[in-house]
């Protein structure tokens, strides 16, 4: 590709970003045939597909390092130009997307994206992944930058410690006394209830290998919301795996019990983004450094 179409390029970020051709057209405010053509002569300028189209649209391994390339791009130029508090002719607010995990949103986040957010000179996509996947968003150039659990380091990237995530095992008093009235054993897991948060999540088979020994399927429901999770822990319908930060409440006043005393999971967690420099990324970046190194272990 001898020279870049940025039009062509933003076509392409906002079919993978909305989901749909039709999304897209409407979010650039142009023609979904519009959008079609600039993708086509994009792509016959890269010399090679970059969608997929499926429903919805993938990009391939070509699309996604050019749309990778557009909204670091995106990044360097919003911060040439600072952003207006009034007046019509005002230039788009920066937008910057991150990958956490959800009891990383639902603990420590918010204080950490606080300042940022509170002076709507910036726009932030905060999305949600497990915290062994969050990578894959950062890799494919999704987002600036992710928490995750991996430690291999990405080709234009940095990666910063941020301390370790603690879990602990709970169930409501009831539900312990009925299912593991001899204590956590091998045999106890194949048949109390557990409740995993998603099919990616792997810390309560990773905790009960260590702990038992057991490596086979497990009875469980799903349910994808930490507010919800802890919830259904406390109603007494199944066991699970809760961060030290969102449950500690609730061992204290007893609505949770650990179910095996002693032992805990600890999940050490990095901060990885792009190198790209810009006055939002490093407040965002510094900001989740200090606030987590505040609340994890």
């Amino acid at each position: 590709m001898s020279r870049i179409d940025y039009r062509g390029l933003a076509a392409l970020d906002a079919v993978i970003d909305h989901g749909s051709f039709d999304k897209a057209a409407a979010a650039l405010s142009i023609t979904q045939s519009a959008v079609s053509q600039r993708i086509r002569m994009l792509e016959n300028s890269a010399g090679e597909l970059l969608i997929v189209r499926s429903q919805p649209p993938v990009a391939t391994a070509a699309g996604q390092r050019l749309i990778a390339h557009y909204r670091q791009v995106q990044l360097l130029e919003a911060a040439l130009t600072e952003f207006p508090h009034a007046g019509s002719g005002a230039p788009a607010r920066p937008e910057i997307a991150i990958a956490i995990n959800a009891d990383s949103a639902a603990t420590w986040l918010q204080e950490a994206v606080a300042p940022l957010m509170s002076s709507g000179d910036c726009m932030l996509h905060i999305r949600l992944d497990d915290q062994d996947h969050t990578m894959t968003m950062l890799r494919e150039g999704r987002v600036f930058g992710c928490v995750t659990s991996e430690t291999a380091q990405v080709a234009g990237t940095s990666a910063t410690p941020l301390g370790a995530m603690r879990y602990l095992c709970v169930a409501s008093p009831a539900f312990a006394a009925r299912w593991f009235p001899d204590g956590f054993t091998a045999e106890a897991v194949q048949q109390a209830p557990s409740l995993h948060f998603d099919r990616k999540d792997a810390l309560q088979t990773r905790f009960i290998a260590q702990r038992t020994g057991h490596t086979g399927r497990l009875p469980h429901h799903s349910l994808s919301s930490s507010e919800g999770f802890v919830r259904v822990l406390e109603a007494g319908f199944a066991y699970g795996m809760l961060p030290l930060l969102q449950c500690e409440a609730q061992l204290k006043t007893g609505t949770l019990v650990d179910v095996a005393p002693g032992h805990v999971l600890d999940v050490p967690l990095t901060w990885h983004i792009w190198d790209i420099q810009t006055p939002f990324t490093r407040t965002l970046s510094d900001n989740i450094i200090a606030t987590a190194r505040k609340w994890l272990l």
